[in-house]
C-alpha cells in the first residue's frame, strides 16, 4: 500500500499526499505550485532521497510522437537492486521487462552487471501506440514499436550522461569523508567536534585496483618525464591554476597510484588506473566513430596460442576487430598471429589481450555485432592501454590527465560503475580539524 501511494505522488506533484497507518502519519508530500520540472525533482527528493536529487540528470527527449521526461542517477549513485528504479507510462506506474532492459543497455558502458542506478522515467504517448491490458495488475504494458521505445531510452539516457561531463555523485566524496569521522562519541577538548578514531579507516572493497609496474610511457599524455613535483618551478602560481580547471591542478602522487590536486576550494584524489582507463575507452568509440582506430604495425608479429573454440571465435570477429585497430589471423588449428595493435594502447602485453578479448567474446551470443557490445570490449582493450596502478607519474603526465578527465564525458567513474576521483571541499576537510 505504502509502495503504490508513493509511486502515485511520483507521477502527480501537483497533489499533496499523506498517509497514516492510524497511529503515526507515515508520510506527507505537500503539493507543489512550481514548474512540472521543479515540482517532480522535489517530490523525487522526498520520496527517493536527497542524494538522488542531487546527483541525478534531467531527460527530456522526444521520439515520433512519444516524449520521455524525468530523471536518471549519475552511474556513480548505484545500487544492489533494482528497487529504486521507477518507470510509468502515461501517469500509470508500470514494471516492464522491455522498460528495465532497456535502463540496463543506457547504463551497460558504466555499472557492472550486479549495480543498478537510480531513476525515476516518464513516458507519454498516444493510447494507440501502447496496450495496457496485458496484465490484470496493469503493471505490464505492450508498445507497437517497442524498437522507437526502446532506443528513446537508451538515446536519451546516454546524451545526458554525456552531458554530465567528468561529474561524479556527490555521494563518493561523503563516504570519503565519512571514512574519516571518529567511530566513537569523543570529543575534541573544548570543541565537541569529532576526533580520529585509532583503527584503520575502512575503504570500499574495490575501490583500488593492484597491478605490476607499468614502465611504458604513458598512451597519448606526455611520454617523457618533464618537470618532477619536487621542482619548484613545475608550477609558476599552482593556486591561480587550480581556480582555472575543475579538476585542479597536479601536487602529487600518493603510492604510485593516486594523484592528488588542488582545486580552487578543496581537493581531489585520482584512481590513475581507472581514470586512464576510462579516456582510453572513450578514445577508441570516438575512433570507430570516426571510421575506424588507427593501428600499429608489431615489428615481429606475435603468435598467441589458444584452444580451437577460442581462435574461432576471434577470427569470426576479424574484421570487426580490425576497426578496433586490432589485425589477427589465424596460425593453425590452435592459435592466431597478430600483425597490428591499437596504436593508442602504445606497449601492450597482446597475449594477454587477445586471451581477454576471447574470454569476453566466449559470453556474447553469436549472432549479436560488437558494435552492439562495443563498450564491453572498449572497456578490456582500454584496461591494457591503461597506466597501472604502482606506476610512476611525472606532473606534466599527471596534469595532462586531469585536463582530459575534465574533457571526456563519463570520466566520474570507470566501467563498473566505480568513481575514478574523489573531491573534498576545503570547508568539509576543515570540519575534519575542527576548525569549523
Amino acid at each position: 500500500m505504502v509502495e503504490t501511494v508513493k509511486r502515485l505522488a511520483m507521477a502527480h506533484p501537483a497533489i499533496a499526499f499523506r498517509l497514516a497507518d492510524g497511529a503515526r502519519r507515515l508520510f506527507d508530500y505537500p503539493a507543489s505550485n512550481g514548474t512540472l520540472f521543479d515540482a517532480r525533482l522535489e517530490r523525487l527528493g522526498a520520496i527517493m532521497g536527497r542524494d538522488f536529487s542531487d546527483n541525478a540528470v534531467a531527460i527530456d527527449a522526444e521520439r515520433e510522437g512519444i516524449r520521455l521526461t524525468g530523471f536518471a542517477g549519475l552511474p556513480t549513485l548505484n545500487r544492489g537492486n533494482a528497487a529504486m528504479q521507477f518507470l510509468f507510462v502515461n501517469g500509470r506506474p508500470v514494471t516492464d521487462r522491455m522498460l528495465f532492459g532497456a535502463l540496463r543497455g543506457a547504463y551497460r558502458d558504466f555499472l557492472a552487471s550486479d549495480r543498478y542506478p537510480l531513476v525515476a522515467l516518464f513516458l507519454d504517448l498516444p493510447c494507440e501506440l501502447v496496450d495496457v491490458n496485458v496484465h490484470p495488475a496493469k503493471t505490464e504494458v505492450r508498445f507497437r514499436d517497442q524498437a522507437v521505445v526502446r532506443g528513446l531510452i537508451v538515446g536519451a539516457i546516454r546524451d545526458a550522461l554525456s552531458g554530465a561531463g567528468h561529474r561524479a555523485s556527490t555521494t563518493v566524496s561523503e563516504a570519503a569523508l565519512g571514512a574519516f569521522q571518529a567511530k566513537s562519541g569523543a570529543s575534541l577538548p573544548g570543541r565537541g567536534g569529532p576526533i580520529y578514531p585509532t583503527g584503520p579507516a575502512h575503504v570500499p572493497r574495490g575501490l583500488a585496483e593492484t597491478a605490476d609496474a607499468f614502465h611504458a610511457p604513458l598512451p597519448g599524455l606526455t611520454p617523457d618525464p618533464v618537470a618532477r613535483l619536487s621542482d619548484p618551478t613545475a608550477f609558476d602560481d599552482p593556486q591561480s591554476a587550480a581556480e582555472d580547471f575543475p579538476l585542479g591542478v597536479a601536487r602529487a602522487q600518493l603510492h604510485k597510484t593516486y594523484v592528488v590536486a588542488q582545486t580552487a576550494d578543496g581537493i581531489v584524489i585520482v584512481d590513475q588506473h581507472a581514470a586512464h582507463e576510462r579516456l582510453v575507452e572513450e578514445r577508441i568509440k570516438r575512433g570507430l566513430e570516426n571510421g575506424g582506430v588507427a593501428s600499429q604495425g608489431l615489428l615481429i608479429p606475435e603468435v598467441v596460442e589458444l584452444d580451437e573454440d577460442a581462435c574461432r571465435r576471434l577470427t569470426e570477429r576479424g574484421s570487426e576487430l580490425a576497426d578496433m585497430g586490432l589485425v589477427l589471423e589465424p596460425f593453425g588449428p590452435g592459435a592466431v598471429v597478430v600483425r597490428e595493435t591499437p596504436a593508442l594502447l602504445g606497449e601492450v602485453d597482446v597475449s594477454r589481450l587477445v586471451n581477454d578479448l576471447a574470454d569476453g567474446l566466449a559470453e556474447l551470443d553469436d549472432t549479436i555485432a560488437l558494435k552492439d557490445r562495443i563498450g564491453d570490449v572498449c572497456a578490456t582493450m582500454a584496461c591494457h592501454g591503461s597506466v597501472r596502478a604502482g606506476r610512476q607519474l611525472n606532473a606534466d603526465e599527471m596534469n595532462a590527465l586531469l585536463r582530459e578527465m575534465e574533457a571526456t564525458p563519463h570520466s566520474g567513474q570507470c566501467s563498473h560503475g566505480r568513481p575514478t576521483y574523489v573531491e573534498m571541499k576545503l570547508a568539509d576537510i576543515e570540519k575534519l580539524f575542527g576548525r569549523r
